[in-house]
């Protein structure tokens, strides 16, 4: 399993068709990839602005080939591109320690 966590700050002036953005590509990865088993967006309850993504990948060309490559994904970078703010979108990567204790079930961003 392959983990991605994004940590975007947010134009404030923008959040709401962030979340419109953030909303389709979490629904469409879900349901359109099959290696992609999780996908949550989290805000900041002391910064409105700040999101957080928890993106779970059965292995890492789930992520850089079907989810990178997938059409919902250019849309995506478009939304990103307007809405983040300039130097707002780190990337952290990483594997489970106990992937064992991870339920199979997908779930649903709505």
């Amino acid at each position: 399993m392959y983990t991605v966590l994004v940590n975007l700050t947010v134009r404030t002036d923008l959040v709401d068709e962030f979340v419109d953005g953030i909303r389709v590509n979490a629904a469409a990865s879900l349901r359109d990839e099959t290696g992609c088993l999780r996908f949550d967006v989290n805000r900041s309850t002391e910064r409105p602005n700040e999101f957080i993504l928890y993106e779970l990948y059965a292995d890492e060309d789930a992520f850089y080939v079907a989810h990178r490559k997938a059409p919902h994904y250019a849309e995506w970078k478009r939304v990103a591109a307007k809405c983040v703010m300039p130097g707002g979108h780190i990337n952290t990567f990483a594997h489970p320690v106990f992937p064992e204790a991870i339920p199979e079930a997908r779930a649903d961003p709505s």
